[in-house]
């Protein structure tokens, strides 16, 4: 029997058109054909993921060199990349003035996925060695970026968005809001009826790996029919983080 060469990851940002569509490839994968997303420039028959704000982003890519191709990516907007795109990403979801106020430097994170091979193994830490290393030489200060649950039935997720919202949610400088009309409230079950253990079952594994950092929400959901998700805003504050992780992102993790 031969066994799959061990996985060789190299880490970098796309520098030409052809990587940019690897990543848009990969998001197709995970976004469109395993959740349902859509879009307006989704292009189904090159199996694109894309949108008009890939232009501005830095896409950070993980390559499986013993494989031949993408197996992550992450989008990265640092705030003057948004202001040559007018916005940021997600101000179409929440209203993010709190943090532009502060004068601190941001980066907006999205579209994080993992091919399905390499779930649950390194990959991902991969990429946060990455995005750790962006931080570090751009100087962030916050990081922010909405994050999905699948599905747009609110009440199949009232258990992790109640406790989400009853322990974690951002304080007043850092709290970014869900733009009305489709503000969706988080509080959804009296705090001692929250089954903690089977919220946090319930939260995708990207959120949880947010908290951990010392990451919070902002208050509000936002359901995305047209991506089959209902999102909820994650912000990171480096100056806040849990001080082990803390440290990690401000020197760079290490391999």
């Amino acid at each position: 029997m031969i066994r799959p060469a061990a996985p060789r990851f190299t880490v970098k940002l796309a520098t030409d058109q052809a990587e940019v569509e690897a990543a848009q490839r990969l998001r197709y994968e995970v976004f469109v054909q395993e959740l349902g997303a859509g879009g307006a420039l989704v292009d189904h028959q090159a199996r694109l993921e894309r949108d008009r704000f890939d232009p501005y982003f830095d896409h950070l890519i993980l390559r499986d060199d013993s494989a031949g191709r993408i197996v992550g990516v992450y989008r990265l907007l640092r705030d003057d990349q948004a202001a040559r795109a007018g916005q940021f990403y997600s101000e179409d979801e929440y209203d993010l003035q709190v943090l532009k106020d502060s004068k601190r430097k941001l980066l907006e994170l999205g579209r994080s996925c993992v091919h399905k091979d390499y779930r649950g193994g390194m990959a991902l830490m991969h990429l946060w060695n990455g995005l750790a290393d962006y931080v570090a030489d751009h100087g962030i200060e916050i990081l922010f970026g909405v994050a999905s649950f699948h599905g747009t039935d609110v009440s199949a997720l009232a258990l992790p968005f109640s406790a989400l919202y009853q322990t974690h949610l951002a304080p007043p400088d850092l709290r970014v809001r869900a733009r009305a009309p489709h503000f969706q409230t988080m509080d959804l079950i009296p705090k001692h009826l929250i089954d903690r253990r089977r919220a946090m079952i319930e939260t995708p594994a990207l959120i949880k790996a947010y908290l951990r950092l010392g990451g919070y929400v902002g208050e509000g959901a936002f359901v995305d029919h047209s991506f089959n998700t209902t999102d909820v805003c994650l912000v990171m504050d480096t100056a806040r983080m849990n001080s082990k992780h803390g440290a990690r992102y401000k020197r760079g993790l290490q391999g």
